[in-house]
């Protein structure tokens, strides 16, 4: 007997413990974190700007992936983060100088719904043909059904 309510017991602190938490799986990417879709998106859209194309970059990617981590641990689609640290900051944290701009969004969509969103936005769009940039970083992380998306764009 005592062990049934010791195991039923063990067995209800898990699942408590379970509920507590939020699973967050990032999106495995390939090329300094931009698959080669994403880096086709972008390649397609800079061309038909008459720029020209963006390469993948481990460091920028290093700062998407720390936004679209937090967002989806967060709930929340900001640009800052836990600390309160803005854009600049966690570029600058990531050794990212000069120009850059992030764009984010979340939703159900991959990456054909999410550069389309992004293109029928004017400041997404105005970044991704920014022709002061040069490089490019793309991460998400998933929490529940929902993806979040970070795109970090720099000289």
């Amino acid at each position: 007997m005592n062990r049934k309510i010791l195991a039923m017991l063990a067995l209800l602190a898990v699942a408590v413990a379970s509920v507590g938490c939020q699973s967050i799986s990032l999106l495995t990417v390939e090329g300094a974190g931009a698959n080669a879709s994403a880096q086709e998106h972008l390649a397609a859209l800079r061309r038909s700007a008459g720029l020209s194309i963006l390469s993948p970059d481990a460091q920028l990617e290093r700062a998407a992936r720390q936004q679209a981590e937090f967002m989806a641990a967060s709930g929340r689609m900001v640009h800052t983060t836990a600390r309160g640290r803005d854009f600049l900051t966690r570029v600058r944290g990531n050794g990212i100088e000069g120009a850059a701009a992030e764009n984010i969004a979340y939703g159900r969509f991959g990456l054909d719904g999410l550069f389309s969103a992004w293109m029928n936005s004017s400041g997404h769009r105005r970044n991704m043909l920014d022709k002061r940039f040069t490089r490019f970083g793309l991460a998400s992380a998933k929490a529940g059904d929902r993806r979040y998306w970070a795109l970090v764009l720099a000289k």
